[in-house]
């Protein structure tokens, strides 16, 4: 494949897609964030399913570790198979969704709605019904995504819940390393993986551990390896893989830990060197030194958004590998760009 996949002009257009969301929705943070101090909600429930929902995850240990807040994921089937109203009166809900369409999405924030929550869509669409049915909408600005797997919407999802989050708690630190992050995507882009691609030749499974955001990173990478290459990736917390998912990593198993600079960087490099130790083929994003390969990676410089820039450079190197596997990541078997789920 000579020219650009969709999914490679996607990705390199990431940070152009993260400057015109935070021109674009300024208002909207700040709006959403006002609104969000006077309900002073106890709890916050999120909405979503695939990419959306790992943005979600980030989304979760943002909130907890910036407000203080609990964040629980909500199934959608709760309403629209179950028909049960939650009661969410005390609480604030968002909801992502690419499309804002699906049924299910679209039924469970208008069920949180009518509950009495705060309710938040953001989503690519506007004017959709997920819109529609919610109290504020933060509009990504992030223009078509025409790959089948999702790249630039995610990252814009969670720089928008971020942007919401940092107007709500007036964290300047976290507004100002928003407004950075388009130039630090820009060198996420250009870190070169290649490596860890050449090391996956003949491999079909692997862990992706992270812990705090970079767990949802590992989650949306697991999700990608799956999709574009066909690869069978499961995604487990650092601390989590030594309850079980250990037993199966034996000589030569692979290895990817996300590690950003915050709190959990320690352990989650420790971990990928220990499994190294014992014979794993492990690469780590950490300058910690130990027996796991390092991989480059562009700091953020804030604990929270540091690991999204993880992504940045991941999805750069999955588009490599799945051509170098021989396939067309735009266009995935079995799979298509807007899922509708009951």
């Amino acid at each position: 494949m000579n020219e650009k996949t969709f999914m490679r002009r996607e990705i390199e257009e990431i940070p152009q897609a993260v400057e015109r969301l935070l021109a674009g929705s300024h208002d909207s943070f700040v709006a959403t964030g006002a609104a969000l101090r006077e309900k002073e909600p106890s709890m916050v429930a999120t909405i979503a399913r695939g990419s959306s929902d790992h943005a979600s995850a980030f989304l979760k240990y943002a909130i907890e570790l910036t407000a203080g807040l609990p964040v629980a994921s909500i199934g959608p089937s709760i309403m629209s198979i179950y028909g049960k109203e939650l009661k969410l009166q005390r609480a604030a809900a968002i909801a992502i969704s690419q499309s804002g369409k699906s049924p299910d999405i679209v039924a469970m924030a208008k069920s949180a709605h009518e509950s009495g929550a705060l309710t938040v869509a953001i989503t690519n669409t506007a004017g959709s019904p997920l819109t529609v049915a919610s109290d504020f909408t933060i509009d990504l600005f992030s223009g078509t995504e025409k790959s089948v797997a999702a790249t630039k919407t995610y990252v814009a999802s969670v720089v928008a819940g971020l942007g919401v989050l940092g107007h709500w708690m007036n964290d300047k630190a976290l507004l100002a390393s928003l407004d950075s992050l388009p130039e630090v995507f820009a060198k996420a882009i250009d870190c070169d993986w290649s490596p860890l691609a050449e090391a996956l030749d003949g491999h079909q499974s692997l862990y992706v551990l992270g812990r705090g955001p970079s767990l949802a990173i590992a989650s949306e990478a697991a999700l990608k390896f799956k999709e574009t290459c066909g690869i069978h990736a499961e995604a487990y917390s650092s601390a989590e893989v030594m309850h079980g998912p250990v037993r199966i990593v034996e000589q030569g198993y692979a290895i990817l830990a996300l590690a950003a600079r915050d709190a959990a960087e320690k352990s989650t490099a420790e971990m990928a060197h220990k499994l190294a130790g014992q014979g794993a083929l492990a690469y780590v994003t950490s300058d910690i030194p130990g027996a796991a390969k390092r991989l480059p990676f562009a700091p953020t410089g804030h604990p929270i958004t540091d690991a999204l820039s993880l992504v940045v450079s991941f999805y750069g190197f999955v588009e490599a590998l799945s051509r170098r596997r021989g396939f067309n990541p735009d266009v995935p078997p079995n799979l298509k760009k807007v899922t509708e789920t009951v």
